[in-house]
């Protein structure tokens, strides 16, 4: 039975050899100790060349490809490959792990680097996009992340002088980063004229901003920010594949196998061709260097390290050495000395001193080597190659002494006999070759029996056999030399084998786990001396047996580092060591043998292995061989009950909504609904149930002296008086609960797909935190650290998943998985934080938190104890672990070992509690024991039966005995959970007194009420009948009997004196109420009794439904039954009788509604029966409950319902756990109702007390009875105010309160107070349709995809410049040559669709706002602006911190499709923080905490999402997505960082912030009268927790806390868009829309309660959109996009700002003379604007939109084209309308008058040009047409003499006509001869350069040429304003210069007629952005 244990002989890793130099770079470090760091395989190496040792660190589970050092030099990072790659920082020192980085890569981790202040870590990823990924390494947090490149990635770079900034390079690129918040921004490497684009394979980091790189070309790059500053050309003669830097300088590594060395500014020092020196070959490439005074390490392609000597670099010594790239397979050892040979795929053969550790001899093939062998003689190796051949080389010389090659595939396996005198080599061609030593290796033989390749072979000790394995699984025996088959198994099993390496045989069967057919293990030797066989498998795994081992399935130990699959194991001759070799690793790892399996230095290894994603402790103990023992124990019914437990709901509560939105349409919307029941609501008031029969340690003692346990969803603090409290915000079943050290705080997870855990402070019962977003089905268990600060938390999910949290934050600080068998319990060590340990179904682990992960080791039995299911765990004073057992055992640990084990129960031990001296235990023999320190003997003893009961104890024991499930102490007393639902507390003297008690596991369904009393009798699954108590002065289970089966209905008879039962076996009893005994019993029914009835006056007659389909009728006076009531197609689910107990309704579960005459049970037939008064109603079917029906009543049914004693009050309890209240009767469809919630799943039944007082409800799966009592609330109406009475007092608003806590129907009215249009159009705005493609509808072939071909009747394309000038040059022009453009002012403010969103800064001397894409600040004194330009879409929120710490702080958010939020400096505009990653399409509000410190976002997604940040972090605290439903505003209350309020279409809702969760309810009007649901657009905030909301229809709405108190009515005629809390003084300043009155306006100022207020009357105006107040100024920001600042001492108002209001602003026409201009817009205005003083000149109303407008040559006339076809033209001076026409009826695109001004071209939609002669008194006559356009005119040009015109239209084509004639021109010499007046046009081959090369889904719009001839700006559909050199004649022309602001579309771009400005227009913006040339 040796196969029942793992053997004893250990393994310890000594020696690796090998380093990981192919596809790695920078990869080796002197360490802090002068040790070398590397690594290979799985493994990192740290070597001491002067104690010649290694150590290792064995974090990894596969592959490490990347590493990096700390600038202390002895932290290392290390990075792998894999699925799941993380990153490990651990201590070169120690080898002990100190965080994991993990969660962010896919496929590998190929480069990492430490900052230079080593806080933080970059990682590149081996995905598509080359990940890159910012850490705050010892927290395990992730910063940042962004996509790297699509290309490979090589190397990554800190900047010396910042935390914020990096370098990546790789493919073709260079690219430097920027960290601000939580985004990373990226500037490509400018290369210029200074060097060439190409692969940059390294970079680092200089002083002041500048990075060097190496190139492939053997080019250094000097950068300084982006650009490439100096090239150090030919620094090396090929590739530079490493850059090493240091104190002295850098070092540098070329593929051509030098090394040179740098100063600090990349001057030489010297260089080292490695390949001459004394250790060179030709072909070495260096991959690695690092420079430390004096010494050099090198690290090379084929696996070398080297270390030179500065002063002796001739002479390199070789640190370690390995195979190179390729799989290594071949190994074998000598007898006769420890030196052992391998080969492999890189073409070599190597001779390793075992002793030495170094390699003695290498030789060098031709082809790929697979295996290879001693002769017993030690003289020859024999190596078989992958070509079929073989060779045999002499040791002494490593020459060939003979060569065969009679095979043609590869040679697997050979071996010498042990005579030496045959060869046996076996091949993949199915065959054994016999060879002759002694006749040069003659084939003497040939085996041939096998009908696969062959992978093992052996020879037999008196060399007469050989055994085979081959391919297909066969073992086979050979008779030698001749090769003939041996099938005697007699003999064979009599043969003495030399060496056993083969895999297949009953010598070996237990390698192979049971019941599998599996090929995985690749090696196995044996070691005969020891007993054991090592093996090597496809895991990476190296495992030791018993040797023989029997069984399948034996016990072993196993052994991690190689990182794929073990390809050879052999043991050293004299069995001192182990060599196991790595097929793609190409290690070879020698491995120390040691017999002792209990020695602690043993362990030293395994205890540096990391558990995180695969388990690697030394000792595997698999299930499956437990089957073979016959000492196992036995299983616990109880513990394999709980352990298979599933919590998997088919519907889980966070789906509810979900269900509802797809059922949204099943609502009528014009139809009004049943009105909710508001004069009464439900409280809850007492909670009979504990939950414990899968629950364990969930009861505790409070700090003062309450006790705190769960039962549903419900947390339940009990006092001493015997009342509860309730925390009741779980929505399932609470599995878990813990407390806080300081007993305050309380933890409680829950059942859930997306699990969360709630902290909740006890006193208060408020929410401090919920951490979700990790666990899935459940959280079996939590526990608090010593220090209170962490949580860790056990899922359910299959892997049972662990996370630790920061539980204030609601931060996830590290996750691993826990163990593939149930975990029952976690602890943190009190006394060390990091450390915790875990127990569950046959294992204990230790844990240790490091970082963003966790390492665990098993805990290590020996001989002291049995591995058994552990239970329960506690740590005792010293830190030291006791663990409860199912044998009954306490297992005491020291460290992770076992020490040894005392026997505490009869039965499991499921609990156990430490005290300061001694512990305490419970099992499952229900006896509580009082131990010792240690165990070392029992004190006392508690049996809990029913004599301990003292005297005072209310109720009884359901039986004695119950298993202990939880144990706590306090104030000498012990707390006791059984599995009966009982909670009970001992005296130390003694005495047990009952405290709660519950039913037990089973579904509960049946509930009656007393007729006259205050008691109810439920019976349950739990096969018990219990009668209960429930008057306030003590309520408490009265009685219990125990029955043979459970029951799911009972009745109390009409005089209270028995109780009538169904159950579940088809029998029912009535039984007597007081002592529960038998009255009566019938069994007459095979299916379960479903309800069970007895009829009104006097009980005469039973009714007795089942789920046979049928209803009984009993006669109760003779005990008979005397009707049955047929004709049910399913089963019954409900009855009641009518007052007069002479009819039945009846309810059955295909939902049909029968009525049945009693007693004979004959069905009547009635229509209606509104006329029958009732006895009872507890049916859910009828015209009269029809409303209790949700829509998604397909997924959600309703169990029960019972209807109150005043018959107004209908309760209903549901699927989900929800019972409700419906106004009686309930007649339309989804009626409105109160809703609570408490049970966990089902509500199976509810039932009204006698008088109406009371609702009781019970639990299916919960097993709970809650007890809710019920009052009226009375409506008052005083003043505009509503009241609440509760009994005989009168309370006044402010103290409104409800009795209990509700939620209103799910589904609102969709009645709406009023309607308004502003409100209407906002509300529909739709973000997500934005266009970012071209905004016109063009259509043809764009300029940029045109090919350079030579048309027949056009003269090739001279990219010369013509002989005439192609423009007119003005010149008298301010800027010579426009090679700059910088931004000086902007003309407008985003109004229309944003509010709240302008502020004072700097103390009211500057206001921010915003505009296009750009955050704006307005001096007021100066009328300055300064810019925010970091936005890449429009801008459409803002705010600004209020708190004195971060003055000037503004935050601003965008549009786009993964949006950014920007917090910056409003004086310096300096971003401070860019958030993004969780909204989509934009983010319309923002606001900050009352600290500062948080910020509130809310997005315009389509869900909403409501987002907080701490924005200086750039991290996101929690989000939520809201609905459907467009959130308008959001506001933190001004003294909270955890509240705050959003507003928007009919909803308001009060949020608060619960760690990494939000809260949320929704505002309650409560018992207003009159009072409709409106959609709220604003919030503002007063004293005593008072918020303020504004109305569409003008009312303000005042509430406390989440309940309406008060309306102010009509605070504006129209809708309340904005209101402003002052944080000064507490007055609220209101925008609304309001015509201006006498006495009112659109700003009003209001006192703290908003009952008075001041109007103000406001200009030009009579929609605000936004208003902010400072120190007796009011800012506003109005619809009309214009920014007014109001006095309020005077009432003046000035405006501060002007723009365009909402639509697509086109039309721009600079003054030919002056610096004025005219804009025309969709707005339907066009407006002259001042750019010297930069104010608004005039604005002009139009009847229609407009797209184009232009001066007259002499500056005194505008003409204006509508979009209705209108041509207008208006006197400058005058501003007046000079003339109208109108001969098309569509838009006209441009206008523009000939330079004479006598002619003027209009060009419109339909394709045509109108030339009109405007010299006959200003009027307009039509002289000409330009026709025969192919598609609308956009643009038009004149020609300087005037005659020509040419033409840009929208299929992309330049067309030139002569005018007035409109003929068009296609003589293209004539066209190249002609000089324009103007050039705004972006077709023609003098642009075709303007177009770039990704234009594909935009087009270039608009361009102006400089008056100076020689710029063109263009502006473009990616919201650029371009320059370049004119003509632009080149394809893809380098612009001089690219400039944003605009948000998308620049419509339109002009130079002034001095060229000292440019003015651009944006399309969806609406801005017109004025541009200093430069």
């Amino acid at each position: 039975m040796a196969d029942r244990s793992a053997p004893n002989t250990q393994l310890r890793l000594e020696w690796v050899y090998g380093y990981r130099g192919h596809q790695c770079r920078n990869n080796l470090y002197y360490t802090a100790t002068n040790e070398v760091v590397y690594f290979v395989a799985g493994l990192a190496v740290i070597y001491n060349k002067h104690q010649q040792s290694q150590r290792f660190y064995f974090g990894h589970d596969d592959d490490i490809v990347s590493l990096a050092l700390h600038p202390d030099k002895n932290i290392v990072a290390t990075g792998q490959v894999g699925k799941n790659p993380f990153i490990c920082i651990w201590d070169s020192t120690t080898s002990q792990t100190l965080s994991i980085l993990k969660d962010q890569h896919t496929h590998g981790v190929a480069s990492i680097a430490f900052s230079d202040s080593g806080d933080r870590l970059a990682s590149i990823g081996l995905d598509s996009n080359s990940t890159l990924v910012v850490w705050e390494w010892r927290g395990g947090r992730m910063i940042a992340t962004g996509k790297g490149h699509t290309d490979r990635v090589f190397d990554i770079a800190w900047d010396t002088n910042s935390e914020q900034k990096l370098a990546t390079c790789g493919v073709k690129h260079i690219k430097f980063w920027t960290l601000c918040g939580n985004a990373l921004t990226s500037k490509r490497g400018v290369f210029g004229k200074t060097g060439e684009l190409q692969t940059i394979l390294c970079v680092c980091s200089a002083h002041n901003g500048v990075m060097f790189s190496g190139t492939m070309s053997g080019d250094i790059y000097r950068w300084r920010d982006n650009n490439l500053e100096r090239t150090v050309v030919c620094a090396h003669t090929g590739a530079i594949f490493t850059m090493h830097k240091c104190d002295d300088g850098y070092a540098t590594g070329c593929r051509d196998g030098t090394v040179k060395l740098w100063d600090a500014d990349f001057n030489p020092l010297t260089s080292l061709d490695v390949r001459v020196t004394s250790f060179g070959y030709d072909g070495l490439s260096v991959r690695s260097v690092c420079w430390m005074n004096d010494r050099l390490l090198i690290g090379t392609q084929n696996s070398e390290i080297l270390e030179v000597a500065v002063r002796d670099r001739e002479n390199p010594i070789p640190l370690t050495q390995g195979h190179g790239e390729g799989e290594l397979w071949g190994l074998c050892l000598q007898k006769n000395a420890p030196i052992a040979a391998t080969c492999g795929d890189d073409c070599s053969v190597r001779i390793w001193n075992l002793t030495d550790h170094v390699m003695i001899a290498c030789y060098n093939l031709q082809q790929h080597v697979r295996s290879c062998a001693f002769s017993p003689d030690d003289a020859y190796l024999a190596v078989g190659c992958k070509d079929g051949s073989f060779l045999v080389l002499r040791i002494r010389d490593m020459t060939e002494a003979v060569r065969i090659h009679e095979r043609k595939e590869v040679i697997h396996e050979m071996k010498y006999s042990p005579d030496g005198a045959l060869l046996a080599v076996a091949s993949n061609d199915n065959f054994v070759d016999v060879y002759s030593v002694q006749q040069r290796y003659k084939k003497v033989g040939v085996c041939a029996k096998s009908s696969s390749f062959i992978t093992h072979i052996d020879w037999s000790v008196d060399c007469h056999y050989l055994q085979t394995n081959d391919g297909s699984g066969e073992r086979l025996v050979y008779i030698m030399p001749g090769g003939k088959q041996l099938t005697d198994n007699d003999v064979i099993t009599t043969i003495k084998w030399y060496t056993w390496t083969s895999v297949l045989g009953t010598e070996v069967n237990g390698i192979w786990p049971k019941y599998t057919q599996i090929n995985d293990v690749n090696s196995l030797d044996t070691s005969f001396p020891r007993h054991i066989c090592a093996t090597g498998d496809d895991f990476g795994l190296v495992k030791l047996f018993h040797f023989p081992t029997i069984r399948k399935g034996a016990k072993f130990r196993k052994y991690v580092g190689h990182s794929a699959h073990v390809t050879n194991v052999r043991f050293s001759s004299d069995h001192k060591w182990l060599l196991s070799t790595g097929g793609a690793d190409h290690a070879v790892f020698q491995w120390k043998v040691i017999s002792d399996g209990n020695s602690p230095s043993t362990q030293q290894q395994v205890d540096n292995i990391d558990h995180h994603h695969q388990d690697l402790q030394v000792d595997s103990f698999t299930e499956g061989s437990d089957s073979d023992l016959s000492d196992v124990a036995e299983v616990d019914s109880d513990i394999e009950q709980e352990s298979q437990m599933t919590y998997d709901r088919e519907v889980y509560r966070e789906d509810l909504g979900k269900i509802k939105q797809k059922k949204d349409g099943g609502v009528p919307r014009n139809k009004r609904r049943t009105k909710i029941p508001q004069n009464s609501s439900l409280k809850l008031q007492y909670v009979f149930g504990y939950r414990s029969y899968d629950c364990r340690d969930n009861l505790f003692y409070t700090q003062r002296d309450e006790i705190v346990y769960h039962v549903a969803s419900v947390a339940i603090i009990l006092n001493r008086k015997g009342t509860q409290r309730f925390y009741n915000k779980h929505n399932d079943d609470i599995l878990c609960l813990n407390l806080h050290p300081h007993k305050d705080i309380a933890a409680t997870g829950q059942v859930g797909k997306d699990a969360v855990v709630h902290i909740w402070d006890i006193e208060t019962l408020n929410t401090i935190s919920i951490l979700k977003g990790f666990h899935q089905r459940g959280v079996s268990s939590l526990d608090f650290s010593g220090d209170g600060k962490k949580l860790v938390s056990i899922g359910l999910d299959n892997d049972h998943s662990i996370a630790i949290w920061e539980w204030r934050r609601g931060v996830k600080l590290a996750t691993s998985r826990g163990h593939k068998d149930k975990i029952f319990m976690v602890r943190f060590n009190p006394l060390d934080g990091t450390k915790l340990v875990t127990v569950g179904v046959k294992h204990i682990k230790f844990w240790q938190h490091v970082g963003g992960g966790m390492t665990s080791h098993r805990g290590i039995f020996g001989n002291n104890g049995k591995l058994d299911t552990m239970l329960c765990v506690a740590y005792g004073q010293q830190g030291n672990v006791y663990s409860g057992a199912a044998n009954g055992q306490v297992y005491i640990w020291r460290g992770k070992t076992l020490e040894k084990t005392v026997k505490t129960h009869d039965g499991p031990c499921f609990a156990i509690h430490a005290l300061d001296k001694g512990f305490v235990t419970g099992g499952k023999d229900g006896v509580v024991c009082l131990w010792s320190s240690d165990f070392e003997r029992n004190l006392k003893s508690y049996p809990i039966v029913t004599s301990s009961l003292s005297g005072d104890s209310r109720g009884k024991l359901v039986e004695d005995n119950p298993t202990v499930r939880a144990i706590n102490l306090g104030n000498s007393k012990i707390l006791i959970g059984t599995r009966n639902s009982e909670i009970l507390e001992i005296e130390k003297t003694g005495p047990i007194t009952l405290l709660v008690q519950g039913h037990g596991e089973g579904e509960l369904w049946g509930l009656a009420c007393h007729p006259s009393k205050h008691q109810i009798a439920t019976v349950s699954n739990d096969k018990s009948l219990r009668t209960w108590t429930i008057h306030s002065s003590g309520r408490h289970m009265i009685n219990v009997r125990r029955m043979a089966v459970g029951g799911q209905c009972c009745a109390y008879s009409p005089d209270g004196n028995a109780i009538a039962v169904g159950r579940n076996d088809g029998s029912f009893i009535v039984a007597n109420a007081k002592n529960l005994e038998d009255l009566v019993h019938f069994h007459h029914r095979k299916e379960a009794i479903s309800d069970i009835r007895f009829s009104p006056n006097g009980g005469k007659y039973l009714a007795v439904a089942s789920h046979d389909n049928f209803v009984d009728i009993y006669n109760v006076l003779n005990s008979k039954r005397v009707g049955i009531c047929k004709g049910a197609s399913s089963y019954i689910t409900h009855i009641d009788w009518d007052v007069r107990g002479k009819l039945l309704c009846v309810n059955s579960g295909a939902k049909e509604l029968l009525y049945f005459e009693a007693p004979r049970g004959k069905r009547q037939t009635i229509s209606s029966d509104d006329v029958i008064e009732w006895c009872s109603w507890t049916g859910v079917l009828g015209k009269s409950c029809e409303g209790i029906w949700p829509a998604c009543s397909d997924v959600t049914d309703v169990n029960t319902s019972c209807l109150n004693k005043e018959r107004k009050l209908l309760a209903t309890g549901d699927d989900l756990g929800l019972v409700k209240l419906f106004a009686y009767p309930s007649t339309t469809k989804h009626a409105k109702f109160k809703k609570y919630q408490g049970h966990s799943s089902h509500v199976t039944n509810v039932r009204w007390s006698y008088d109406g007082n009371y609702l009781l409800s019970v639990g299916g799966a919960d097993t709970s009875v809650l007890l809710w009592s019920c009052t009226d609330i009375e409506v008052t109406s005083t003043s505009g105010s509503t009241g609440v009475n509760v009994g005989a007092q009168r309370p006044t608003p402010s103290t409104i309160s409800y009795h209990g806590d509700s939620e209103d129907s799910d589904t609102d009215s969709e009645e709406e107070g009023g309607y308004d249009s502003d409100v209407a159009r906002e509300k529909n705005m739709d973000y997500s349709c934005k266009t970012y493609g071209a905004i016109r509808e063009t259509q043809g072939l764009k300029p940029s995809h045109s090919k350079d071909v030579t048309l027949p009747d056009k003269p090739p394309v001279s990219r010369s410049l013509p002989k005439c000038e192609r423009v007119k040059r003005n010149e008298h022009v301010t800027v010579d040559h426009v090679t700059d453009l910088q931004l000086d002012h902007v003309f407008g403010y985003r109004g229309f669709d944003c509010r709240d969103n302008l502020h004072y800064l700097a103390d009211g001397t500057k206001i921010v706002y915003h505009a296009a894409g750009a955050g704006i600040v307005y001096d007021v004194a100066s009328g300055q602006q300064s810019f925010y330009l970091e936005h890449t879409d429009d801008v459409i929120s803002l705010t600004v911190n209020q708190h004195p710490k971060f003055t000037n702080i503004v935050a601003t958010g965008q549009l786009g499709n993964n949006p950014s939020i920007h917090v910056w400096d409003g004086l310096t505009r300096k971003s401070l923080s860019v958030m993004k990653g969780h909204h989509s399409c934009g983010v319309s509000y923002l606001s900050f905490s009352s600290s500062g410190k948080l910020l509130l976002s809310i997005g315009v997604d389509t869900q909403h999402l409501v987002a907080v940040w701490r924005w200086q972090e750039g991290t996101k605290v929690s989000s939520k997505v809201t609905g459907n439903r467009r959130i308008f505003a959001g506001q933190f209350r001004p003294d909270s960082d955890s509240s705050f309020v959003t507003v928007g279409v009919k909803h308001v809702m009060f949020w608060q912030v619960c760690g990494s969760a939000l809260l949320s309810k929704r505002g309650i009007l409560g018992a207003t009268e009159g009072i409709q649901a409106q959609t709220m657009l604003s919030v503002a905030f007063g004293a005593d927790n008072l918020t303020f909301t504004g109305a569409m229809n003008g009312d303000v709405y005042v509430w406390r806390k989440h309940i309406l108190t008060r309306t102010v009515a009509k605070a504006h005629a129209g809708p309340v868009f904005s209101l402003y809390t002052t944080l000064r003084d507490g007055l609220i300043v209101s925008g609304g829309k309001e015509r201006l009155t006498k006495d009112g306006g659109a700003v009003k100022l209001w006192d703290q309660d908003m009952r008075r207020c001041r109007a103000f009357q406001v200009n030009d105006t009579y929609v605000v959109k936004s208003v902010s107040r400072h120190k007796g100024k009011i800012l506003i920001g109005t619809r009309d996009s214009e920014v007014k600042e109001i006095s309020e001492k005077t009432g003046a108002n000035i405006t501060l700002v002007y723009g365009h209001g909402e639509g697509e602003l086109w039309g721009l026409a600079c003054h030919p003379k002056s610096n004025i201009c005219v804009t025309s817009s969709d707005d339907k205005t066009a407006r002259l604007w001042d750019l010297n003083d930069k104010v608004m000149m005039r604005r002009i109303s139009l009847t229609s939109g407009s797209r184009a407008c232009c001066f007259s040559n002499d500056g005194n006339r505008i003409a204006i084209g509508l979009n209705n076809g209108e041509l207008m033209l208006i006197d400058v001076v005058a501003v007046k309308v000079l003339t109208k026409k109108r001969d098309r009826s569509a838009i006209i695109h441009d206008v523009r008058f000939r330079p004479d001004d006598k002619l003027l071209a209009v060009a419109s939609s339909e394709q045509v040009i109108d030339l009109y002669d405007v010299t006959d008194d200003g009027q307009l006559q039509r002289s000409g047409f330009c026709k025969q356009i192919p598609s609308f005119v956009f643009q038009m040009d004149f020609s300087l003499d005037g005659n020509f015109l040419q033409v840009g239209t929208g299929n992309y084509q330049r067309i030139v006509f002569q005018v007035p004639s409109g003929k068009k021109i296609e003589n293209c010499k004539q066209i190249d001869n002609l000089t324009w007046s103007s050039w705004t046009s972006v077709l023609g081959d003098d642009v075709i350069g303007v177009w770039p090369k990704n234009c594909d889904n935009g087009d270039v719009n608009s361009g102006d040429v400089s008056r100076s001839g020689n710029a063109i700006a263009t502006g473009d559909d990616f919201g650029f304003v371009k320059l370049f050199n004119f003509p632009c004649r080149e394809k893809f022309s380098k612009s001089r210069g690219k400039y944003v602001g605009h948000s998308a579309h620049v419509t339109n771009v002009r130079f002034l007629h001095d060229d000292s400005k440019l003015v651009t227009t944006g399309g969806d913006d609406c801005c017109v952005f004025v541009w200093k040339t430069k």
